[in-house]
């Protein structure tokens, strides 16, 4: 039968539905019902998951996105929980104490708080009186309480600065209430006030907010080159200041607009486009972290595609890649605003997506999975928004109001409740280190005697010092934890004990890194004989990852077996 042409093309031609029915029927089985569909599309429903793997598919063929997980980031390891607060908003101290009480209830570690220049330095410059009330008052008095508040409950504050009072522009709010000041010292003067007055309290700055869109420009064209001057001169003033202070960039706003010079509203520029600029502008000495916005939109936080044109969580990947191009491998990405919205039916303002309160829940959490799990390159993630001080915006009917975890009178949402439950789980599982690098002051390394000290030989400027006699512990997610010295360093006895076996002695010195097996169960404890230094921790091999890399598999293989049957019939027709 099978030397027959024609019997054999029938045959090939009778088969070729009942394989591809098959491999759709696999497909089906094997991934929708266990979830690996939602796991690779981000999304939900089956159609929308199809259509996803074709995307996916599409994505083979642009160029791969190069993250260089193997270089540690300064303040990428650091406690990732974060959420947006609107003390300022608050006029009753009582309920500013309450938002950030609930908020170190639910696990953030990060108060990302503006300090509306406006509102500081309200009158004139130099003028930080507030005459607006009667009788007159301190201005920084509100924020000196939010300071308070923030050490009080052993958080940190990233201070957002952004705001200009209208006296800064000679044509007032008329080009826009957050336009940028006609003199762009009067900007790096209030930031030198502002640092100086918290030196030593506060650490963190982001200097501006959004200047690739609209309003946060301004009605002005939008320029990264005029965004990078005010930068760089803000940041030099407060490094003046504090030579401490860490400086963040002005988040970028996800965008595919190309069109900066557009009239308002229409005035912005995509947000790739307008970082390269700012590098090319010099913008790299002037910040130590890139921020940027997280939102997910349409999609879930295991959304995988990758284009450009497409606004998912998979987006840092794309800046990640834009900063490995520029040299900027040893900086960390901070997002700044994140989260999906819960905006319920009857609102007819659908810009930011729709998600239902218990996806928006699920979603929160599954985000911070994948930011631990696979971007060891990015630190904070902060949840856009932990309350209002009233329900204004649900009033007018803003989508806005619903990205909230509580609600105005601290009545929680499934989204709260869950990322409560997430953050506050046992913390050496929390606190893992999965793969790639790390710096030396990953958050979950114990610390009784494990301490940071600066180093202009490390990589990253400072080192772990872990003094003879001392021992340190840490939970690895990976199949083998390697710790590097700083490359001057001498050889250093330690003993190392994976789990529940016996100590083992090891040696480790700025030529010779200490390579660790990390066991089944992945804990580590290192006692050190001599004083250890830790230039950098990286944590090679994956466990149970390998379903990801059936998704090319299935995308190749349903056509290859497509056009096979197809080459036969040709063959013996």
């Amino acid at each position: 039968m099978l030397s027959d042409p024609e019997k054999l093309r029938k045959l090939a031609i009778a088969l070729i539905f009942p394989i591809v029915i098959l491999v759709v029927a696999l497909v089906v089985v094997l991934f929708w019902r266990t979830g690996l569909l939602y796991n690779w599309t981000g999304e939900e429903q089956f159609s929308a998951q199809i259509k996803g793997l074709s995307d996916l598919a599409a994505d083979m063929m642009r160029p791969p996105v190069h993250t260089e997980s193997d270089i540690p980031a300064a303040h990428s390891g650091v406690n990732p929980f974060g959420v947006n607060v609107f003390l300022e908003q608050e006029p009753d101290p009582a309920v500013r104490e309450q938002a950030v009480r609930m908020a170190s209830e639910a696990g953030f570690h990060w108060l990302r708080q503006e300090f509306p220049w406006e509102d500081i330095e309200i009158h004139g410059k130099g003028d930080f009186e507030d005459r607006r009330h009667d009788p007159a008052r301190s201005a920084w008095e509100k924020y000196d309480n939010i300071v308070d508040l923030a050490e009080k409950y052993d958080m940190e504050l990233i201070v957002r600065v952004s705001n200009p009072p209208a006296w800064t522009r000679a044509q007032g709010n008329d080009v826009g209430p957050y336009a940028p000041p006609d003199n762009y010292q009067d900007f790096a003067d209030f930031v030198s006030a502002l640092v100086s007055r918290y030196r030593g309290r506060v650490r963190y700055y982001q200097l501006w907010n959004e200047p690739n869109i609209y309003p946060e420009w301004g009605n002005y064209a939008i320029s990264p080159e005029d965004y990078t001057r005010l930068l760089c001169m803000a940041a030099d003033a407060a490094r003046a200041a504090d030579p401490n202070v860490v400086i963040i960039n002005g988040a970028m706003a996800s965008t595919i607009v190309l069109d900066p010079a557009a009239p308002p509203p229409g005035n912005a520029l995509n947000d790739f486009l307008f970082m390269q600029r700012m590098y090319d502008a010099g913008a790299a000495s002037c910040f130590d972290i890139v921020a940027m916005q997280g939102y997910g939109l349409w999609s879930g936080p295991t959304d995988r595609r990758m284009n450009p044109r497409v606004l998912n969580f998979s987006r840092p990947l794309f800046m990640r890649d834009l900063m490995v191009a520029n040299g900027d491998a040893h900086k960390p990405i901070w997002i700044s605003e994140m989260n999906w919205n819960a905006v319920p039916d009857d609102v007819a303002d659908k810009r930011f997506g729709q998600v239902t309160e218990q996806q928006q829940a699920r979603y929160l959490v599954e985000a911070y999975q994948r930011i631990q799990r696979e971007w060891p390159w990015l630190g904070v993630a902060n949840v856009w928004y932990l309350k209002r001080p009233t329900n204004q915006w649900k009033q007018e009917g803003k989508p806005e109001y619903y990205f909230r975890l509580l609600e105005p009178d601290f009545t929680p949402t499934p989204a709260y409740e869950a990322i409560k439950q997430y953050a506050n789980q046992d913390g050496a599982h929390l606190m893992q280190m999965y793969p790639g690098a790390h710096p030396p002051d990953f958050w979950g390394v114990s610390r009784a005697s494990y301490h940071i000290e600066q180093d202009e030989n490390a990589s990253l400027g400072q080192v772990g010092v872990l003094p003879a006699g001392g021992a340190l512990g840490l939970r690895v997610a990976g199949k083998q934890l390697i710790v590097y010295a700083p490359p001057d360093a001498p050889t250093v006895r330690v003993l190392v004990k994976v789990g529940g076996r016996d100590p083992k002695p090891y040696a480790i010195s700025g030529q010779e890194p200490l390579k660790i097996r990390a066991g089944e169960f992945g804990f580590i404890e290192i006692r050190a004989q001599d004083e250890l230094r830790v230039d950098h921790w990286q944590v090679a091999g994956k466990k149970g990852n390998a379903g990801i890399w059936l998704l090319p598999l299935i995308c190749l293989l349903v056509p290859l077996l497509v056009a096979g049957t197809v080459l036969v019939i040709r063959q013996v027709g």
